[in-house]
């Protein structure tokens, strides 16, 4: 059996550059034990699979360790896939998810705009372990969604975080973003994921359904130019849309092959 594969650069205008997402249509599910092991093989942030529906697209993603609730560059590379390969026609691409609703992906003239869930932190206790974890000793707020969220007082805080990954992996979430006021962005962010295979993830789509609405409560504004300060670095222009979250960005092609098992 051989199956079609594509590794993109989401919201990167070039190759090297945002996230890279392997992402493999598919006309029938496989075995999940087998989806993982490929992800695994394949040892990117995530691995995305969809099937065609009536609709649009049924899609899943895959960590190196395990399938994850939502994730947005996987997303964004699916629709470029879609976008470039198997429906050059399509204008707005729906996809079905299993736990976050309905999302959509719109094309135009290169660049691509997710429209996702708004997801705005709520206020927590703070883990003992959760400071020390990130070499900080403060931070401006701590809240949490599905991951801890972070406020640090300003960019350099952001940029100067040194990670403990061990602790981190010891917290109750899949995740921790930080993130801050930025100087040439509106916000700044990065986001640790260990426990999931990603020690850092280069640019993250979900983590921004946190970030847009906290900021644009902050900020005042619903548009927002946002900016994942890792090593391969990401820009994400993003929207508040009432109870979703707008994100644009482009892709770029690294590789289209084939898996043999």
């Amino acid at each position: 059996m051989t199956l079609p594969i594509y590794q993109v650069d989401a919201f990167a205008e070039s190759v090297f550059k945002g996230n890279p997402a392997a992402i493999v249509p598919l006309e029938d599910w496989l075995d999940d034990a087998l989806m993982q092991q490929i992800a695994m093989e394949n040892n990117l942030s995530e691995t995305a699979y969809f099937v065609k529906t009536d609709s649009g697209y049924h899609i899943r993603w895959f960590t190196p360790e395990y399938e994850i609730d939502l994730c947005g560059h996987a997303t964004l590379a699916s629709a470029y896939v879609i976008k470039n390969f198997l429906e050059p026609h399509v204008a707005e691409i729906h996809f079905t998810t299993q736990k976050a609703g309905v999302l959509k992906a719109a094309a135009k003239d290169g660049m691509y705009t997710l429209d996702f869930p708004s997801r705005l932190p709520e206020a927590c206790a703070i883990p003992d372990k959760l400071l020390p974890s990130l070499g900080i000793g403060n931070a401006v707020e701590v809240l949490r969604s599905r991951d801890y969220f972070v406020v640090l007082p300003n960019e350099e805080a952001v940029r100067n975080c040194e990670p403990d990954y061990t602790l981190m992996k010891e917290l109750d979430t899949i995740g921790v973003i930080v993130t801050a006021r930025g100087h040439e962005a509106d916000v700044v962010s990065r986001c640790f994921y260990p426990g999931a295979g990603i020690p850092e993830d280069p640019v993250t789509g979900s983590a921004h359904c946190n970030i847009v609405p906290y900021w644009s409560e902050k900020l005042g504004k619903t548009k927002l130019f946002c900016q994942q300060l890792s090593a391969r670095g990401g820009d994400l222009h993003c929207e508040l849309a009432g109870d979703r979250v707008l994100m644009s960005g482009k892709c770029a092609l690294f590789l289209q092959g084939e898996i043999t098992l």
